[in-house]
């Protein structure tokens, strides 16, 4: 496995193959813990793995230089993914001082014994020398925790982006031209949905203060490192900051007796046309991981349950929960569904698309049991009203 980056610039993480739950997103190709070593007349490693890859991470740092010639630990992020192994390896390493900005001290603090530690608390912007090598780190709240921050390995262009820019995706290859660059975006759009998209306006602020630095490589905190590709990757995060939406529908729903399923195929009806993207998710069987990922980028979006016990059905409860968590931005929306005897599943949709700042395209269509010529007539022509919207979408070359 290449672990070179650059000149004495090493990745020193581990590769978590069998993950599949990442608090509640599926990561259905593992991931990576990275971590990166610099070598220089003053050593560095960049962040820690998780505490239970702790002698992965130590054993492959040995390999370059001994535990007690490594004089700072740069921590960018709190979260125990990445600084999970910081007990151990602060321990392992007698003489290092922990490098990070001050809330990230007291977050550690919160997770950790800290009191015997040494520290070098650092302010955004602020510099570290490293001797023949200089460090610059910059505060990025909000991408995705309040104490975040970024590393930039001034003389050779390297930034170490925290988790911007990252993909759980575990791989062989360690770099963007080594893997398949088509299931690398597809894991880093999904990784943005699924943990990024609240804060759309932090990333956006990071990017412009960022952008006018040289980058010759990028390296995340999980899965393949930039350095062929990143303008692919920059330009899709632009994209992903703004919600900017693609000509795209997204039909979910969930049913009993196949009342909601034939609500959601007429709906699928009247939204097809050329040049639309159509989805149509069971929600039943379809992780909400892969939802969000389609909801992100979508124009226009419709939910659909029937009643039960006086709400919806759990699973489309818990998809409409996750979403609104997730708060996609600039979306249409339209409620259905069916029900027995009782019409209340349309009230709890649109309260979830109300939260979600979400504007419906028509009134909701409601039908008691199975749905009749007009019910479904109604499904269609609400499908041509998300259509519409898809439509005035502009195409990404406008």
């Amino acid at each position: 496995m290449q672990t070179q980056v650059a000149a004495n610039i090493f990745w020193v993480g581990c590769v978590d193959w069998g993950v599949r739950d990442f608090h509640g997103y599926k990561t259905e190709r593992g991931s990576t813990y990275n971590a990166y070593l610099i070598l220089a007349q003053k050593n560095a490693l960049i962040d820690t793995v998780k505490a239970s890859r702790a002698a992965d991470l130590l054993a492959n740092v040995r390999a370059h230089l001994p535990l007690e010639q490594i004089d700072y630990i740069i921590c960018n992020h709190a979260e125990p993914d990445h600084a999970g192994a910081l007990p151990e390896t602060v321990k392992a390493c007698p003489n290092a001082a922990v490098v990070c900005n001050a809330k990230c001290q007291d977050a550690l603090a919160r997770h950790f014994d800290t009191t015997a530690w040494k520290w070098h608390i650092v302010k955004d912007t602020e510099t570290l020398s490293l001797g023949n090598k200089t460090l610059q780190c910059f505060d990025t709240p909000m991408v995705h925790w309040p104490e975040s921050m970024v590393t930039y390995l001034q003389e050779d262009a390297v930034l170490f982006s925290m988790d911007a820019f990252g993909q759980h995706y575990a791989s062989s290859a360690r770099f963007d031209d080594e893997a398949d660059l088509s299931e690398v975006m597809q894991e880093a759009k999904t990784y943005y949905a699924n943990i990024v998209l609240p804060y759309g306006r932090p990333v956006a602020t990071a990017l412009g203060r960022l952008g006018a630095l040289k980058l010759a490589i990028v390296a995340p905190s999980h899965g393949v490192i930039w350095r062929s590709h990143f303008n692919a990757i920059l330009a899709a995060y632009q994209s992903w900051a703004t919600c900017t939406p693609a000509k795209k529908i997204v039909i979910l729903f969930c049913s009993m007796w196949d009342s909601t399923r034939r609500m959601a195929r007429a709906i699928e009806v009247g939204a097809t046309h050329p040049g639309i993207e159509v989805k149509v998710i069971d929600v039943a069987t379809t992780s909400d991981t892969v939802i969000v990922t389609d909801i992100m980028d979508c124009a226009a979006f419709a939910a659909g349950s029937p009643t039960l016990n006086s709400g919806i059905m759990p699973r489309m409860a818990a998809t409409l929960t996750y979403l609104r968590g997730l708060k996609p931005k600039g979306k249409s929306c339209l409620a259905f569904g069916s029900y027995g005897w009782a019409p209340k599943n349309i009230g709890e949709l649109t309260h979830y698309l109300a939260e979600m700042e979400a504007t419906p395209v028509c009134d909701p269509i409601s039908c008691r049991f199975a749905p009749g010529p007009d019910t479904l007539e109604a499904c269609r022509a609400a499908g041509g009203a998300l259509a519409a919207v898809a439509r005035s979408t502009p195409s990404p070359t406008a």
